[in-house]
């Protein structure tokens, strides 16, 4: 990774993800999370003001220092105990059937191996342990995906490997994980190639 990558694209994310609605979906994709949960792409804790009081523990996997140090003021201000445990969503260092539930948001698009990244975390979820996700991807109107296909590789270039074209729902269920609820939906304000979320949890087997 190039100085672009670690210094820059972590404090653009810091900014981009808090803004529109995107408390709001944090709030929702955050409800229900209980116990101790495995949060993937951490990024700077923009989750963390959203943890229910349920949560007992989050373990943090975030590839980024910079990231980190960003989340430093939302660390000291909440009860939960966070700690960053990992550092790649496609190899968790953690035993199986370990967490209550899991969170990813706007995570899934950037890891290169997504597909071993839930197949990860299906392992380290306890069965029936809930994967709890709002993430961008492939939109459902075809004009849309046209676009996509055809801005991927400069969004990749731009954001750090960032695709606009994977395919959430089909991913979670070809991991193993069920849809128990889906909210398939384009954040106001945004345009839609950028903004074709998916939002909801899945529970492992």
């Amino acid at each position: 990774m190039g100085f672009y990558a670690e210094q820059v694209v972590p404090r653009i994310v810091n900014v981009a993800c808090a803004m529109g609605e995107a408390g709001e979906l944090r709030r929702r994709v955050c409800q229900g999370l209980a116990g101790e949960v495995v949060e993937i792409g951490f990024g700077s804790g923009l989750n963390i003001p959203y943890y229910p009081a349920a949560v007992t523990r989050v373990d943090a996997v975030e590839p980024s220092d910079v990231g980190w140090k960003l989340a430093g003021k939302r660390l000291a201000a909440t009860p939960v105990t966070v700690q960053r445990a990992g550092l790649d969503g496609q190899s968790l260092p953690f035993a199986d059937d370990g967490y209550d539930s899991a969170l990813s948001t706007w995570t899934l698009c950037t890891i290169p191996d997504a597909a071993a990244a839930l197949r990860e975390l299906r392992r380290v979820l306890k069965p029936g342990g809930t994967l709890h996700f709002v993430e961008h991807g492939l939109a459902p109107d075809e004009s849309v995906r046209r676009w996509q296909w055809r801005l991927d590789p400069l969004q990749q270039r731009l954001f750090a490997g960032c695709h606009l074209t994977r395919p959430i729902v089909d991913m979670l269920t070809t991991a193993g994980f069920t849809v128990t609820e889906l909210d398939v939906f384009y954040e106001k304000g945004a345009p839609k190639t950028l903004a074709a979320d998916s939002l909801g949890t899945a529970v492992s087997p």
